[in-house]
C-alpha cells in the first residue's frame, strides 16, 4: 500500500502506532509499538510462510496476532486504522508472493510486505547500512550499502540454502551412511547420527523416505556442534565445508562495499566464535532482533507526513 493512500480525514499524517511482523515457517510473531517504538503488545501465532496454501495460514496468523497485541495494549480494534505495518515473511523471496499478500483485505492504515531477510538486516544494524546472513534451517544474505539493496541466496532447500542447517544436516546424514557402508572412515558423530535415525542403514533409508523436510535435517545441528567441540574429525570436516560456503557470501558482500556483517538464525548464532576468528572486525553482533527490525522499517517508511 503506497504512502499516498495513508491518510486520516483526508490529511496525510504520521501513524500513531506501528505493527511489525516476523512471519516464519513455524510461527508468526507480531509486535505493536508506539511512535517511539516502545512495545505496547506482542503475540505469537501459527506458521506464516507465504508459499504455504497461498499465504492463507499467514493471513490468519497475522490477523489473530494483531488482535491479541492490540487487546494486550488495551487498544480497541479501531486503532488498527491508525497503524502502519511492515511484514517480514518467510517465503517472501518472490515479488509476486509479496504483492499478492499485500493486496489482501487488511484493517491497517498502511503496510508493506518484505522478505524476512529485510527485517533481519534492519534489526541487525538498527536500520543503518550493513550486511546480514540468515543461517538457520534455511540461509540467505542481504545488504544495504550506500542506500542500495543487494540480495543473494535464499532460493530454498532444493536448489540453494548453501549455508543452512538443512543442507549441512543432509550432508551429515550422507557422510554417516557412507561411513556405515565402509566407503569412508567414520567417527563418533557418524555413529551417533545412525543411532539417532534408527540404528541401521535400513532404518535411515526408511527415515529418509518419509517426506523429510529441511527442518528434519536441520535438527541434527546440535549433534554436530556437540561432536565438533570434542574435535570429532567428521564434525571438523563439515564445519570447514560450512565456513567455505560462508566465505562465498563474505566475498560477495565485500566486493560490493560492505564493511560489516551480522549473522542471525540458530546456526548463525552458534557460529559466531568461528566467524570472528575467521573474519575479525568485519563481523558484528546484531543490534536488534528481526521483529524490532520490522518496526524500524515501518517507521522509516511511514513515519513522516
Amino acid at each position: 500500500m503506497a504512502l499516498a493512500a495513508y491518510r486520516f480525514d483526508g490529511e496525510a499524517r504520521v501513524p500513531r502506532y506501528y505493527l511489525g511482523v516476523d512471519g516464519g515457517g513455524t510461527n508468526c510473531r507480531v509486535r505493536l509499538a508506539d511512535e517511539a517504538l516502545v512495545t505496547l503488545g506482542e503475540a505469537t501465532g501459527g506458521r506464516s510462510n507465504l508459499q504455504i496454501e497461498a499465504g492463507e495460514p499467514a493471513y490468519r496468523s497475522i490477523l489473530e496476532g494483531a488482535e491479541a497485541a492490540f487487546a494486550q495494549a488495551g487498544l480497541p480494534a479501531s486503532a488498527m486504522a491508525e497503524t502502519a505495518c511492515v511484514f517480514g515473511m518467510a517465503g517472501g523471496r518472490l515479488p509476486s508472493a509479496r504483492e499478492a499478500f499485500a493486496e489482501r483485505d487488511w484493517p491497517f492504515a498502511a503496510l508493506e510486505v518484505f522478505d524476512d531477510i529485510d527485517i533481519a538486516r534492519a534489526g541487525a544494524h538498527g536500520g543503518e547500512d550493513g550486511a546480514v546472513i540468515i543461517v538457520g534451517t534455511g540461509s540467505a544474505g542481504m545488504a544495504i550499502i550506500d542506500g542500495v539493496r543487494h540480495q543473494v541466496g535464499g532460493w530454498g532447500f532444493h536448489i540453494g540454502d548453501q549455508m543452512s542447517g538443512a543442507i549441512l544436516g543432509r550432508e551429515l546424514v550422507r557422510r554417516a551412511v557412507e561411513a556405515e557402508d565402509g566407503l569412508v572412515p567414520g567417527s563418533g558423530l557418524t555413529r551417533a547420527v545412525i543411532d539417532r535415525l534408527g540404528g541401521s542403514l535400513d532404518a535411515v533409508m526408511d527415515w529418509s523416505f518419509q517426506d523429510r523436510r529441511p527442518a528434519d535435517y536441520g535438527a541434527l545441528m546440535p549433534l554436530l556442534f556437540d561432536h565438533f567441540e570434542l574435535d570429532d574429525p567428521i564434525a571438523s570436516e563439515l564445519m570447514a565445508l560450512e565456513m567455505s560456503y560462508i566465505d562465498l557470501y563474505v566475498k560477495w558482500f565485500q566486493a560490493r562495499g560492505a564493511t560489516r556483517l551480522a549473522a542471525v538464525g540458530g546456526l548463525g548464532t552458534r557460529l559466531y566464535p568461528q566467524l570472528i576468528a575467521r573474519y575479525g572486525e568485519f563481523i558484528v553482533p546484531p543490534a536488534h532482533e528481526p521483529l524490532h527490525g520490522a518496526l524500524i522499517m515501518a517507521r522509516q517508511i511511514f513515519g513522516r507526513a
